[in-house]
């Protein structure tokens, strides 16, 4: 745990008795602080309070004698409405901040030359964070990977002890964090997600463009004209930029070059690395998160030797695109995080001979944008609140069923799979929609997934699953 000290003799309200707010309330007390925590969930509530945490409703609080508030980051700051404690904030002109600026704010406290590597974009923000994590403790230094990804920031280790911070960052810290300065900030991409939260496509692009105002240096994917508008506002407005991408050659910057990676100055370039067999790095989307990772890596000092040898034992994330097992030759991925028709594009685009499980509880668009992927899918297989929706898409171009639930969908995508003579027929966890009219979240959805595979005749599982 990080103690937060910049507010000791201070006292605070922390909304949000989830993950990131039980860690923020630990912190501040640690560090001194005065701290009223709430909930609008009973059962949080009730919970905390036995834990001994200082509860105490703040609807009834004086809010004037708040220095500030700590807001959860799930919790509405703007859209669709302010939070009623936003409201209260505001009125008594109470600072409204994540944990995440109480991160920054103590790093500044107690070791501003830290190193701090900050990692937003609609799609790919959790890979591109653990395959830095990776590469650095790989080269032997000591990192701690949290934020939106595992471990809330204030759980991760103190500062000190030549410790460097890998943050995964979604819109909405980044909207909580208003002193975020990382030392290497990285902007993957723009696509239209949680607009019911920032109520339009340009209000979420400028809180992500937000990383690069003042970081160090900023590395920005040009691959979608978002990106590539801030890339160019933020060398127009002064700031140190590095352009990478997964698709055009650059003369300065880091790109891909067929599976390699290049980084090119100008006068010269050099090849880092091949990207070619390893598994967890597959498809464009992963050629993306990797010139982003090793340009991120080159930043911070280390070398392209250094960089080649991470890339080659990355493991992958669970949930990613993630390598369950075979029967036979059929091939089973969990790509359960694709939880928008943007990020399902990506595991479509990787596999040519695809049983496909989609379904959930759909998002704006549902998979209309997804019509290049249909001639590569085999059949179809639809669960949950979606399935009729994404079957009228489907309708004349994809075979498929309403299999209801996702047990049925893969005892019959492994059946349908296991007569095809492709040389590598896959069967897909893609659901392009959220989880929660059947999981609890797009993890649980993925671990179901993998017990199912797992207890398939014939399965051999990956290294990591048999472990």
């Amino acid at each position: 745990m990080i103690p937060v000290t910049t507010f000791e003799g201070r006292s605070v309200a922390v909304f949000g008795l989830a993950r990131s707010g039980l860690d923020s309330v630990r912190a501040l007390m640690a560090g001194g602080a005065d701290v009223a925590a709430w909930d609008d969930a009973e059962p949080r509530v009730v919970q905390a309070r036995e834990q001994g945490f200082p509860v105490r409703d703040l609807k009834d609080a004086d809010w004037s004698g708040f220095d500030a508030l700590v807001l959860a980051p799930g919790v509405p700051l703007t859209h669709p409405v302010p939070h009623w404690t936003v409201e209260k904030a505001k009125a008594a002109g109470v600072e409204i901040i994540g944990d995440t600026e109480l991160f920054f704010r103590e790093r500044a406290a107690c070791d501003p030359s830290c190193p701090v590597i900050a990692i937003t974009g609609t799609n790919g923000k959790s890979t591109t964070t653990a395959l830095i994590g990776h590469l650095l403790q790989s080269a032997g230094r000591t990192v701690s990977v949290g934020g939106n990804i595992g471990t809330a920031v204030l759980g991760l280790e103190p500062f000190g002890e030549n410790r460097a911070y890998v943050l995964e960052l979604s819109s909405y810290q980044i909207d909580l964090t208003p002193t975020l300065d990382p030392t290497v900030g990285i902007l993957l991409n723009i696509t239209p997600d949680h607009l019911d939260r920032h109520g339009t496509l340009k209000h979420y692009a400028e809180v992500k463009a937000r990383i690069a105002e003042m970081a160090e240096t900023t590395v920005i994917a040009i691959d979608d004209d978002w990106t590539c508008g801030v890339a160019d506002q933020a060398e127009a407005d002064g700031k140190r930029i590095v352009r990478v991408s997964a698709s055009q050659t650059l003369e300065i910057g880091v790109y891909m070059h067929g599976s390699t990676v290049v980084s090119a100055s100008g006068s010269a370039e050099a090849a880092v690395a091949d990207l070619a067999g390893i598994g967890s790095l597959r498809g464009a989307h992963n050629a993306q998160n990797a010139v982003a990772a090793v340009a991120a890596a080159l930043a911070v000092g280390l070398e392209p030797a250094e960089i080649a040898e991470g890339l080659g034992t990355f493991p992958g994330l669970a949930h990613r695109m993630e390598i369950i097992g075979r029967v036979g030759e059929v091939l089973f991925v969990n790509d359960s995080k694709a939880t928008n028709a943007e990020a399902a594009s990506r595991s479509l685009a990787s596999f040519k001979s695809i049983y496909w499980i989609a379904g959930g509880r759909a998002k704006s668009g549902g998979i209309e944008s997804l019509r290049e992927h249909f001639p590569k899918v085999r059949r179809a297989y639809l669960i949950g609140e979606a399935a009729g929706e994404f079957a009228a898409s489907l309708a004349g171009q994809v075979p498929n069923e309403d299999s209801g639930d996702l047990a049925t969908a893969v005892a019959a995508a492994a059946r349908a799979a296991a007569n095809d003579r492709a040389p590598e027929p896959v069967v897909l966890l893609a659901p392009a929609c959220a989880s929660f009219d059947q999981f609890a979240d797009f993890e649980a959805r993925g671990n179901a997934f993998r017990k199912l595979v797992a207890g398939l005749d014939g399965v051999v599982l990956n290294a990591r699953e048999a472990a």
